[in-house]
């Protein structure tokens, strides 16, 4: 092997800007894999606990409801307070009885046999007698309420009637959210609702962090590859290939800027606690709305809309943010790469430079910024009318809408390219004629 070969500036600056652009393509791909992942994940955890399934079930409301009825009822323990209060009204209901009962009799009656009982009662009864007698009545009935049997037979009672109230309350999502759950349950080997939530936030957790670390370290590669330009500045036999490999750089950016998750919206009821019976009715992480979407999803999501407009506005954006950046890109190399004989060429003038003002990558990066500003505001102020602070009933919401990933590396495509149209005019790489004739049209 010819070490002086290898020692070479032009394979020297090969090999690195290779290296480097091989990192920055798996970083890449692992951007987009574990974007995939997670919105894949966030997705299932939103169906799971969509609050269709949850605060806005009757099925939930009714199990939680009987199980606290339940509970209470076989808690149930009467004191010496609660037996007086017991026997108090056990007597003023066999006093109206009494009373009830002497004014039946008193009544007018027809026929002799009416007359008679009347009479009889009248003679052989004494209303007082038997109301003084109401106390030990009262405290009979309520210490055979306080048996053993008694109270077991009143909690089968209660029990049955609330049953009872269950079968009759009901609605549709039932088997849907059993349905689902299973199946998602299934999908992450999980058995229940403890396990689900345990698994998806350790995950979660884990892909956030491996995406950000790739993020930085995509960008990176990138500014690596723009500071070779700074020491290699004043060699110009070699900025024809430092050129070509900058514009795979800034390819594999645009791929990865586009395919990644950019925007992602999330509100949730974090907690509301209603309190039944001295008991606490809970929900946790209601859903109430979950979006995810990458450049390419938004562009999909318009594209497959029944309305004219959206499908127009979804060709457009790709057409303008997709399409011609990676044309722009071809013609700069063609024009960079044969310069003797594409300088004068029309077409690879048009794509190399007449193309910018149609590139629309750095608007879509303002656009997606007032847009996440806008979500964000208007869902924070309608949160912020959920949040509920009382004795019986309390809310807490939580807004978890944010730019993603993808967003700041198709950010740092518009910076870079940004860049490397500044660097073709400093270095001149087009002969002069061309460049004057051409400059007005690119950045």
């Amino acid at each position: 092997m010819n070490i002086r070969k290898i020692g070479h500036p032009h394979t020297l600056l090969v090999v690195l800007l290779s290296v480097l652009l091989c990192a920055e393509a798996w970083f890449g791909y692992h951007i987009s894999i574990l974007s995939s992942r997670q919105q894949e994940i966030k997705t299932d955890y939103s169906v799971v606990n969509n609050i269709t399934f949850g605060i806005l079930s009757v099925d939930q409301w009714r199990e939680k409801m009987a199980n606290v009825v339940n509970e209470k009822v076989n808690e149930f323990s009467m004191n010496s307070t609660l037996k007086n209060d017991l026997q108090e009204k056990v007597e003023q209901q066999l006093n109206h009885l009494v009373d009830q009962a002497v004014a039946d009799m008193n009544k007018p009656k027809k026929g002799i046999g009416g007359k008679l009982k009347k009479l009889a009662f009248n003679a052989l009864v004494d209303p007082e007698e038997i109301k003084a007698e109401v106390p030990v009545f009262a405290a009979t009935i309520v210490s055979r309420i306080n048996k053993p049997e008694s109270k077991k037979k009143l909690k089968s009672i209660v029990t049955s009637k609330v049953e009872q109230l269950e079968k009759q309350t009901f609605d549709n999502t039932e088997p849907a959210s059993v349905t689902v759950s299973r199946h998602i349950y299934k999908k992450h080997g999980v058995a229940d609702t403890e396990a689900f939530e345990k698994n998806i936030n350790s995950r979660l957790a884990s892909i956030q962090s491996s995406l950000y670390h790739y993020t930085y370290a995509m960008i990176g590669c990138m500014v690596l590859a723009l500071c070779l330009w700074w020491f290699m500045r004043k060699q110009s036999g070699l900025h024809t290939t430092l050129y070509i490999l900058s514009l795979l750089f800034a390819f594999v950016l645009l791929v990865v800027g586009i395919t990644a998750t950019v925007i992602e919206v999330d509100a949730r009821i974090q907690s509301l606690n209603f309190t039944l019976l001295s008991e606490k009715l809970a929900f946790n992480n209601q859903v109430l709305f979950f979006q995810s979407k990458s450049i390419i999803g938004i562009i999909e999501s318009l594209i497959i809309q029944p309305n004219f407009d959206a499908i127009l506005v979804g060709i457009l954006i790709l057409l303008f943010v997709v399409i011609l950046p990676v044309l722009r890109m071809i013609g700069k190399g063609i024009m960079i790469w044969g310069k003797d004989k594409y300088a004068e060429n029309k077409l690879v003038k048009f794509l190399a430079f007449d193309l910018r003002k149609w590139d629309m990558a750095d608007v879509m990066v303002v656009g997606l910024a007032m847009t996440y500003i806008g979500l964000n505001e208007i869902i924070k102020s309608q949160l912020s009318d959920l949040n509920i602070q009382e004795d019986l009933l309390s809310t807490v919401t939580q807004n978890n809408t944010s730019l993603q990933p993808g967003y700041y590396i198709f950010l740092a495509y518009v910076v870079y390219t940004s860049i490397l149209s500044l660097i073709i005019k400093r270095i001149k790489l087009v002969p002069a004629k061309s460049y004057v004739r051409t400059s007005g049209s690119d950045h």
